[in-house]
């Protein structure tokens, strides 16, 4: 079995890199402090067609597989850079590609393969329903020949940066459905026309690092019936089909944040001398980084394992969550073997180590909580009673 890149996969990787460079930590360091939207490195990305790497050639974009994306974000990470501003361009519109009209392709596909709109945001989460999509109360009526939306979502990361934005939304009562999850549908929002009409309110969420998030408030929003996306109802299956390709994207990410950890904390505790000796001699220092590096590889190893799987047409449910998680695992282990290697350094915001540790924190939580992982590993790995 051929574990090593192909070259197409290689040169991704290199001129990634080539293009990070551009933005060292002192930028991402910047926008932090001035609470910025990175700007200029998701317009470069944009305009260089990274972004649209999974949309096909035929709508101009890149037409090539997860596999090649997840390299694009690993390397984004690995640099010291934050793909979490932009990542959602990749796989939330893969709704719109496996699951829109041809009328839906043809209008959207080329502007956001050519950067032309911006589709960031997916509206799913909600205050009182969190990570059980079944309770979500946001309702869309269908009046004539539009649904018109109330209600609320929380957690909605880059609205404000977005032209569209994906919306799950119940259009029929959950009780008494063959599935709790019945009765939603998802639907394209042009927030553009929302925001003309005062129809969506945005506040901003105040978190540990630089993350654009926000609560959503819906009020009489106005939805072409044409805006939505497949049947009517069947919007939480839809969704379900786009998990498996977040999941190997994120870990992709949590790879790259392992990574840079392990890279910059290797070359300190290099040259770092303490009591005549560097401080990577010491077992204290060495075998954490060794133990989170070991751990790294693994993850990365079924994080291709779920891409090549995905690229393919088969099933990848297990092997995606399962990325997810060692990734997001061992990325956490690499930041803590990290801090140790630099000391108190580790909290000078110059090493950008304590922004990375908060940045890849998140990634064991959300999108998707690490318990609720290892529910679903145990009900359709293991074959276990459903826990949820």
């Amino acid at each position: 079995m051929d574990f090593g890149l192909s070259d197409e996969q290689r040169t991704i990787r290199e001129a990634v890199r080539e293009l990070c460079g551009k933005f060292p930590g002192s930028y991402w360091r910047h926008c932090e402090e001035q609470k910025l939207y990175p700007k200029e490195f998701v317009d470069t990305l944009t305009s260089l067609g990274w972004l649209s790497v999974l949309i096909p050639e035929e709508y101009g974009g890149g037409g090539l597989g997860i596999s090649e994306a997840a390299i694009v974000l690993e390397e984004i990470h690995r640099s010291g850079g934050n793909a979490n501003a932009c990542h959602a361009q990749m796989y939330t519109m893969g709704a719109l590609l496996r699951h829109g009209n041809a009328e839906q392709k043809r209008r959207y596909l080329p502007d956001l393969a050519a950067g032309r709109l911006r589709l960031q945001a997916f509206a799913v989460t909600e205050p009182d329903a969190g990570s059980d999509t079944s309770r979500i109360s946001t309702r869309a009526e269908r009046r004539g020949d539009r649904y018109v939306v109330n209600g609320q979502k929380v957690y909605i990361s880059r609205v404000e940066q977005s032209d569209l934005m994906l919306l799950l939304a119940r259009t029929a009562a959950g009780d008494g459905a063959a599935q709790r999850t019945d009765g939603l549908s998802l639907f394209l929002v042009d927030l553009r026309e929302a925001r003309r009409e005062a129809t969506i309110e945005t506040r901003p969420i105040p978190v540990m690092f630089n993350h654009h998030t926000y609560q959503v408030f819906f009020s009489d929003l106005e939805i072409p019936a044409e805006n939505l996306i497949g049947e009517e109802g069947a919007g939480f299956r839809l969704i379900i089909d786009g998990w498996n390709a977040e999941r190997c994207l994120i870990a992709s990410e949590a790879i790259g944040d392992g990574r840079f950890f392990l890279e910059r904390a290797s070359d300190y505790a290099s040259h770092r001398v303490v009591f005549g000796k560097p401080v990577g001699a010491n077992q204290g220092v060495a075998f954490p980084l060794a133990q989170a590096w070991a751990a790294l590889e693994a993850a990365s190893l079924m994080r291709f394992k779920a891409t090549t799987l995905f690229d393919a047409g088969e099933p990848a449910g297990i092997e995606a969550n399962s990325a997810k998680l060692l990734a997001s695992q061992a990325s956490v282990r690499a930041a803590n073997a990290a801090m140790l290697a630099f000391g108190g350094n580790a909290f000078a915001t110059e090493y950008d180590i304590e922004r990375k540790y908060r940045e890849t924190k998140l990634l064991e939580i959300a999108p998707v909580n690490n318990n609720l992982v290892l529910a679903f590993l145990a009900q359709r790995g293991l074959g276990l009673p459903r826990s949820y």
